[in-house]
């Protein structure tokens, strides 16, 4: 079984600690691997090859910068394959999902390689008598991000590509449950990019490491994807420590099926909105709002449509959904199917004790539907992060945007309606900052921005798009007289 090793200026390098976690194939309940706990030394040491690396990367021309994307996008394309199929292995989604995750990671590098358009500054002749004034956008020096496993191919590379092409170093720490996705996508920069060593920086670990990263005094900022309340963490830390930060935290998303809504159209797109990557994303749905007499309708025909969602190994070409990450999420999520009977909600599809054919120690919960949720209710409230579906039914269109604006969270909600003025209304009057309109996934291109609001984001600068650029840059000012 293989134990990881750090990737640090140019070389892979074993970690200092004597602290190792297990990594499981989660259809299985297999181990596949060894993960180093890295010490705040290791982080230091990542850290400090970034920094020496920094100046001769920052005065590297945009353009030349930009071309070593282009290369990793040919190789990226060249092993496209592999890469999707090691995510699926130790993440456990659908491998048609693994293969999307990394076309959109590929996407960011895409768009990333626009450098030359979305980090110029501008300037103004003549603000006053033969002065004219200059807005530069610079690099700052050595960022870092710290990923979910969700999504180990996609989510760190919402900020590494923008912030090296920026010119700035970087020092990734990705999730210590899904460490070989990023693992195989930094052997591959290693062997046939040619990166200059010390610009992208590698470091396996969990809470020491995390730390370490927020009190850093040599990072200049940090980009988090992750639960509500570490999210909060971070971002209170790095602003008592200085630093910039985009901090992502969780949600709890509202799907709103109108009366007049397509629902034999609309159901593929709820299925994969509620079940893909087993719910385990923060754009999943997490509660199907019904409005008006329709809503038994509703429940019936998504009842049925979760009943046929295809269960088991993500490596099976015929699975709709794999399992979830670990054994103990996996009894996190049946906690709260036990406490949404607890309190009252009726139970219409009862995924626990999955089992698939081939997959008997896998962590597996099925697709999950309750009916008769109430707004009160703790699976109406909180985070689930897996197959669970709570159906809170809405009188009208105003329930429903009063349930949306209450969940504390304000990430992404989707409206299903052939109403141009109900699509109006909701955009309009709901919190979220993504919408999803007879779609059930609210996804933003890696051209547009992404982030919530609410305490689904912390910080004011959201993830890709054309403002991940400032994020990564300092806006210099220069106003001359000649």
């Amino acid at each position: 079984m293989p134990t990881l090793k750090n990737y640090i200026g140019g070389e892979w390098v074993a970690s200092a600690t004597t602290t190792f976690g297990d990594v499981w194939r989660p259809a299985s309940g297999e181990k596949i691997a060894r993960v180093p706990y890295s010490t705040a030394a290791d982080l230091d040491r990542a850290v400090t090859a970034a920094q020496e690396a920094y100046w001769d990367w920052r005065t590297t021309p945009p353009l030349s910068r930009a071309r070593y994307l282009f290369r990793m996008k040919e190789v990226f394309e060249a092993n496209f394959e592999e890469i999707a199929r090691t995510l699926t292995t130790e993440q456990g989604k659908a491998i048609d999902e693994a293969r999307g995750e990394v076309r959109r990671m590929i996407e960011n590098v895409e768009h990333a390689t626009g450098v030359t358009t979305l980090m110029t500054g501008y300037c103004l002749e003549d603000i006053a008598k033969d002065i004219d004034c200059y807005a530069e956008r610079q690099p700052m020096g050595v960022f870092a991000a710290i990923a979910p496993y969700n999504f180990p191919a996609m989510v760190p590379w919402w900020f590494l590509p923008y912030a090296i092409v920026c010119g700035n170093t970087f020092v990734l720490k990705p999730s210590e449950q899904v460490p070989l996705t990023q693992t195989k996508v930094f052997e591959l920069i290693d062997e046939e990019v040619g990166l200059p060593e010390g610009v992208l920086n590698l470091v396996h670990g969990s809470r020491e490491v995390v730390s370490a990263i927020l009190e850093h005094p040599g990072i200049a900022g940090v980009s988090f994807v992750g639960s509500t309340p570490t999210a909060r963490l971070v971002y209170e830390r790095c602003g008592a420590t200085g630093k910039r930060v985009q901090s992502l935290g969780g949600a709890k998303n509202c799907v709103v099926l109108m009366p007049d809504a397509d629902l034999k159209a609309a159901l593929p797109s709820l299925v994969t909105s509620f079940y893909g990557c087993s719910g385990q994303r923060c754009l999943a749905g997490s509660l199907l709002v019904p409005v008006g007499e329709a809503a038994d309708q509703v429940v019936e025909a998504f009842k049925a449509a979760s009943s046929a969602v295809r269960v088991g190994d993500g490596l099976d070409e015929s699975m709709n959904m794999g399992p979830v990450v670990s054994a103990a999420h996996m009894q996190r999520v049946l906690n709260y199917i036990e406490k949404g009977l607890a309190e009252g909600a009726r139970l219409v599809l009862d995924g626990r004790g999955c089992r698939p054919a081939g997959c008997e120690n896998g962590f597996f919960v099925g697709p999950t539907v309750f009916d008769h949720v109430t707004p009160d209710m703790t699976i109406a409230k909180e985070e689930i992060f897996g197959p669970v579906v709570a159906i809170v039914r809405a009188k009208d269109l105003d329930e429903a945007i009063t349930l949306v604006n209450s969940r504390g969270f304000a990430n992404s909600a989707c409206i299903y309606t052939q109403s141009g003025k109900a699509v109006r209304q909701f955009k309009y009057r709901a919190k979220p900052s993504m919408i999803g309109v007879n779609i059930g996934i609210a996804a933003p291109m890696s051209f547009f921005p992404f982030g919530g609001a609410g305490q689904s984001m912390f910080g004011d600068l959201k993830g890709h798009g054309r403002e991940i650029f400032q994020f990564f840059t300092d806006t210099k000012v220069v106003i001359t007289r000649w």
